[in-house]
């Protein structure tokens, strides 16, 4: 009866361990790095290179739609007349509140990947034809 115990017990030891195997492998997979660093000198992937300056068009269509397409915390929409007392302070006020931040609005309107020229182009192409 001993020896039965012990094989019985040794077969679910090495069973044991043959899956903790399988866990630990698929555990490094799930928590592999998603990016890379690169060293200074090195080239990123072609896919992250930038490719120049977006238009105000472009920035306002990843950026800054999700507020100022809807209205939503009060967020003017291109071309509404509430643009107006904004325009009245002046384009270098309209810029500052942006790229810092000013009451509802985030700074850099929450875009992380645009420079203070592609938001300047952004608030241009929002007040065209107000």
């Amino acid at each position: 009866m001993k020896k039965l115990t012990f094989a019985l017990a040794l077969s679910l030891l090495t069973v044991g361990a043959i899956a903790s195997t399988d866990n630990d492998e698929a555990l490094a997979k799930r928590i592999a790095p998603v990016g890379q660093v690169y060293i200074a000198g090195q080239q990123p992937a072609a896919a992250v290179q930038a490719t120049g300056p977006r238009s105000g068009q472009q920035v306002y269509n990843t950026a800054c739609i999700a507020c100022h397409g809807t209205g939503a915390l009060d967020a003017p929409k291109p071309g509404e007349a509430s643009w107006k007392p904004r325009i009245a302070q002046g384009f270098d006020v309209m810029l500052k509140h942006s790229i810092d931040g000013f009451n509802n609005m985030p700074a850099m309107g929450t875009c992380a990947t645009c420079s203070e020229d592609e938001i300047a182009a952004a608030i241009r192409f929002m007040i065209d034809g107000v």
